[in-house]
């Protein structure tokens, strides 16, 4: 198991939105990015002010900003530049394709900062931009297991090697569900409440099972069988069948796995022969499902014996 924070460069933000580039340094592709946020310079641009300044910020200028540069005298432009540029930020990104100052461009690439450009509106820029920064900057762990979807819930299935969790998946395949990771499944915290899980991409679709040996999951079940990534809904610990544990048997006992800070609801299943473990791992699915409706099967029990217990 594993545990680290994500980072993320400026050549692999150029490569997921297609940026044109303007000028970048010779290593400019691998400058690392350090935040999602991102700031619009226009207070900057008219005041010089950078008292709050957060220079780790991917900087976005928009036709406000592009126009003022255009109304601007060379002198301005190259104080605007000399005072924005010595904050060494990671990189800046122009909207619409919108053409600025060659003054600027001069003044970008004699810093060595990295001068984008987008095709995208500067709504739509930030608005895509943030979270595929605040995905790639996530915290994350990876964790030997299997991740499936089963009935539009992700099911995290852990346990010791051998215990049967790449044949669950298989069987879940065949009835109809969905495939995230198998073997090593790479959790990312993408909010304070949320955990989304996907597999390394050397490995991504494939199943190991054990006297057969790899299994491609897409080219046999097809594309419908297979999933990239899956918010973790419930946990469900598989571990071999002993007489002297004691297992939840009335489904009230409320378990929870932490994972990167976050309390993900979760249950323990024990498996010895004969016991279909996809099964059970579907009506655990179905039975997460009704909880979150609002529905409880011990709740309803309850009020059955109370309500016959006063006949």
């Amino acid at each position: 198991m594993s545990d680290f924070v994500c980072s993320t460069t400026v050549g692999e933000m150029i490569d997921a939105f297609g940026l044109q580039v303007l000028c970048i340094p010779e290593n400019g592709r691998d400058i690392l990015i350090h935040t999602s946020d991102l700031n619009r310079p226009g207070m900057q641009f008219v005041s010089d002010y950078y008292e709050h300044f957060d220079a780790k910020r991917i900087q976005v200028i928009g036709r406000q900003e592009v126009s003022y540069l255009h109304t601007a005298s060379d002198e301005r432009i190259r104080t605007i530049a000399d005072l924005l540029f010595a904050q060494e930020i990671p990189a800046m990104i122009v909207s619409r394709n919108l053409e600025i100052p060659e003054t600027f461009i001069e003044h970008a690439r004699n810093s060595g900062i990295p001068l984008l450009r987008s095709e995208k509106s500067t709504s739509d820029l930030i608005g895509e931009l943030m979270p595929w920064l605040r995905l790639a900057l996530a915290p994350q762990i990876t964790r030997h297991g299997v991740l499936v979807e089963v009935y539009g819930e992700g099911i995290l299935i852990l346990g010791e090697s051998g215990i049967g969790k790449s044949e669950t998946a298989i069987e879940l395949l065949k009835r109809g569900h969905r495939l995230v990771a198998d073997d090593a499944v790479e959790i990312k915290k993408v909010s304070a409440i949320s955990l989304v899980g996907s597999a390394p991409d050397i490995i991504r679709h494939f199943v190991e099972l054990r006297g057969i040996g790899i299994v491609d999951v897409q080219h046999i079940f097809g594309m419908g069988a297979v999933k990239d990534t899956e918010k973790i809904d419930l946990i469900i610990h598989v571990e071999s069948w002993t007489a002297e544990t004691e297992y939840d048997r009335l489904g009230d006992a409320n378990e929870t796995t932490e994972i990167l800070g976050i309390k993900i609801p979760s249950i323990r299943v024990p498996v010895r022969p004969g016991r279909n473990l996809a099964v059970i791992v579907e009506v655990a699915a179905m039975n997460h499902r009704q909880r979150k409706m609002g529905y409880n099967a011990m709740d309803e029990l309850n009020e059955r014996l109370n309500k016959s217990m006063n006949l």
